[in-house]
């Protein structure tokens, strides 16, 4: 049986990821959602990788608490080890029947510790704190701590609300300080914008001469965005792209090996498993790699550890042979594989953009005529990437009774530079899973529930590409 590209445990779903590097090894800690009903409390789970392909499900890391514990949701937070060895888990305890002044479940910050290089976790509820005045009792998670060296102390980061202000713009990244890891002191806010409701999963990591601060937000959108400073005070500026990925690739952090750094994220699974259903809290483990430009600005794709673990050629013939061009400077052009495509694949087109080209794009799971098929389409004059199926959503049984007034798949959509000459357009599909990229520069996640099967194709509307490489690929676990 071929493994998975993406990791999803046989009894639940994975949640918000919290990454931690060691000894050249990734722990995947990550909050465990079981979808049961009614519903059991949330624990953290972990899976290890050294490679990024072979992944170990240890199941439970820190099993939460009781039904009348604080922790009966152990929620996101971080991992540090000190001077002395000695790992520090912080996360958020929550409990439903354990409400706060406003009506809301109390939000905790909680703390354990191991000396025995994370294999258990001793808690220490002692040392349990909530927000100071000023601040909503029910938003005081996802802490993220780091040591600040220049400063001399640890800075734990807080996704949190002020107490007033309009309720769609309260959402402060709040700080606290320490200098021993036991004893937190309430200081300034690191980050203030009054922009967003909250800044879920906060992150703040160097590399090189920049800073980068991670965060999620679900606000106008529901991604996982970042900012950039020279220093971990600010100001804080924003990219030209901003976002790590779109709506599907949710809470994601990072972790950096031998100089590469890695983001963690989830893709959410639609509600019955169908391309309209709602989205979801939770699904499956995704890893992007961040690879940093000269500007200190990030781009977003796949590891070469991901892509070299597809090594076998898939025929994907078609009636004109390659380098192809299509030119219909105005009308539209599909060449269509004669075979159908495995259920989980790596494809690879080049493709050199004319100017003035108004779309182009890959097929995926099509019918024979190219029709009917998943669409990873490129916008040139748009400078976006979207994701795009057809037939989409059918209200009638009459032609005009499908929804050709809605242009893409809504959330699905990625800016990028798209001009003129070639780009790279990669895609990983397994399953009900799809991931592209651009010119390993642009990523775009989703699910695909209601095409199980079909053929990978090109396309061009109104312009000129010419398709020089096609190359698809499929793993062979021995």
């Amino acid at each position: 049986m071929t493994r998975s590209v993406f990791f999803q445990p046989a009894d639940g779903w994975v949640g918000d990821l919290i990454p931690f590097q060691k000894d050249g090894e990734f722990w995947l800690f990550y909050l465990h959602e079981d979808r049961s009903d009614p519903k059991p409390g949330t624990s953290w789970n972990l899976v290890t990788t050294k490679d990024l392909v072979q992944l170990e499900d240890h199941g439970i890391s820190l099993r939460h608490g009781g039904k009348d514990d604080l922790d009966f949701n152990a929620y996101t937070g971080s991992v540090v080890c000190d001077q002395s060895g000695i790992h520090h888990l912080f996360y958020t305890g929550q409990n439903p029947r354990n409400l706060g002044p406003d009506g809301a479940p109390l939000q905790l910050v909680m703390h354990a510790t191991s000396t025995d290089g994370m294999k258990t976790w001793v808690k220490h509820p002692e040392l349990t704190f909530g927000a100071p005045k000023g601040y909503e009792t029910g938003d005081w998670r996802d802490p993220f701590v780091f040591l600040d060296a220049e400063a001399g102390v640890w800075r734990m980061l807080l996704a949190a609300r002020h107490a007033d202000g309009p309720e769609r713009r309260r959402g402060v990244i709040a700080q606290c300080v320490s200098v021993d890891l036991m004893a937190w002191k309430h200081t300034e806010p690191f980050w203030d914008p009054r922009r967003y409701i909250t800044h879920e999963c906060p992150e703040v990591f160097s590399w090189g001469e920049w800073w980068y601060m991670v965060y999620s937000e679900f606000s106008e959108s529901f991604t996982t965005r970042y900012r950039m400073a020279k220093s971990p005070e600010g100001p804080w500026t924003v990219p030209e792209l901003d976002s790590i990925d779109g709506r599907a690739f949710y809470a994601s952090k990072s972790a950096e090996r031998d100089g590469r750094r890695f983001f963690f994220g989830w893709i959410a699974s639609r509600e019955d498993n169908r391309d309209d259903g709602p989205w979801q809290w939770a699904g499956t483990m995704s890893v992007l790699e961040a690879r940093q430009s000269p500007n200190g600005t990030l781009a977003f794709g796949f590891a070469d550890e991901l892509v070299d673990s597809f090594w076998e050629d898939v025929p994907a013939t078609f009636h004109t042979e390659l380098p192809a061009t299509l030119y219909v400077p105005d009308g539209y052009k599909a060449l269509v594989s004669s075979e159908d495509m495995p259920s989980q694949f790596y494809a690879r087109a080049v493709l050199n953009i004319e100017p003035g080209t108004t779309e182009c794009g890959l097929l995926l799971r099509s019918s024979a005529d190219g029709d009917r098929s998943y669409i990873v389409r490129l916008e040139p004059k748009r400078g976006r990437l979207v994701f795009d199926r057809w037939p989409r959503k059918i209200t009638g049984e009459a032609q005009w009774h499908i929804s050709g007034d809605v242009p893409f798949d809504i959330e699905l959509e990625r800016p990028c530079d798209l001009g003129p000459g070639e780009h790279t357009l990669e895609v990983i599909v397994d399953g009900d899973l799809c991931v592209a990229v651009l010119d390993r520069k642009v990523s775009l996640s989703t699910r695909i529930y209601d095409l199980p099967t079909g053929r990978i194709g090109v396309f061009a509307g109104e312009g000129s590409v010419i398709v020089s490489d096609l190359e698809v690929r499929k793993r062979t676990d021995n």
